[in-house]
């Protein structure tokens, strides 16, 4: 096969995945199997998931690997249980247990009292194993290799914290938690904060994410049926569609866009797609004083 039509196959077989990740398996091993279920290296994932948890995972196939970057997957959903009664040294079901209290005595006003106090726009310490580097090291690596993690508080929005159910199990309380947040929220970490605040300390015990920016968990494929069945989920088009605002073009800006020449701006804020008479996403643009200038060539000159 030429150059050219292995560039257009690539072109008709890209597009994204979405993903019901199983628990105990992580992101890489999800981009592993996808791998090898879609015969081909060029395979990535958006939004990092712990193996613990399970739900929402997007991955990009052949070209869409260029989109996982540009995807605005700001805003963030997840039900998850949290366990009153003792901390853990990650803050979550996998860890060891490092201390706590029963938790006989935290009622439902209590809880939502404390629930209150972290929504919003919260300063949260990160948990001492998640994936954020320290001087070039991720924290869960220094952690593994023994030595001391302080990772720096950061700002981040928790637009919904609620208890929807609790179950009460011996000396420990479960809460059912639904959570909407920001990107770079750690619901174990509010899990550990709760607890804390309550004087009994928190966990993690489960974790689902079910909606991650536009992709929701009502969309998403097991990962044993994409590896039954692999086929993508959205094509390029349908893609760019769900995850950009459009803007139509003309086939001359079609022409000119996909020669990687700009457009004269509209006004359109972010990163948007843009479309030729065909419907078809020639690339995606943003905007910059008088330029309206491509970040993502979808289908180059010579692809279209």
């Amino acid at each position: 096969m030429s150059k050219r039509g292995k560039s257009q196959a690539s072109l008709a077989d890209a597009g994204l995945v979405i993903v019901d990740k199983p628990e105990g398996a992580t992101s890489h091993d999800v981009v592993a199997r996808c791998r090898k279920a879609f015969s081909t290296r060029r395979v990535g994932h958006a939004g990092t998931l712990d193996p613990m948890a399970t739900g929402v995972l997007v991955i990009g196939i052949e070209r869409a690997t260029k989109l996982l970057g540009l995807l605005a997957l700001t805003t963030k959903a997840y039900t998850a249980t949290i366990r009153l009664g003792y901390a853990t040294s990650t803050d979550d079901a996998m860890g060891e247990r490092v201390g706590g209290a029963p938790a006989h005595g935290v009622d439902r006003s209590a809880g939502e009292s404390a629930v209150d106090a972290l929504r919003g726009t919260i300063q949260q310490v990160p948990s001492s194993v998640s994936a954020i580097k320290i001087g070039g090291r991720r924290a869960h690596a220094l952690i593994r290799d023994g030595e001391d993690v302080s990772i720096p508080a950061r700002q981040v929005t928790v637009q919904r914290f609620e208890i929807v159910a609790e179950r009460r199990i011996g000396d420990v309380l479960d809460l059912d938690v639904e959570v909407e947040c920001s990107s770079g929220t750690y619901v174990r970490a509010l899990a550990r904060d709760l607890g804390a605040a309550l004087g009994v300390g928190g966990h993690l015990t489960a974790l689902r994410r079910t909606r991650v920016g536009p992709f929701r968990v009502e969309d998403a494929r097991p990962l044993a049926d994409v590896q039954a069945a692999p086929s993508v989920g959205l094509g390029m088009d349908a893609a760019v569609r769900t995850a950009f605002p459009l803007r139509d073009i003309s086939a001359d800006e079609a022409e000119s866009i996909s020669q990687g020449r700009w457009l004269e701006p509209v006004g359109m804020k972010g990163t948007y797609g843009v479309a030729d008479p065909d419907g078809r996403v020639i690339a995606l643009v943003k905007e910059s004083g008088r330029r309206a200038a491509s970040v993502l060539v979808v289908r180059p000159a010579t692809l279209r």
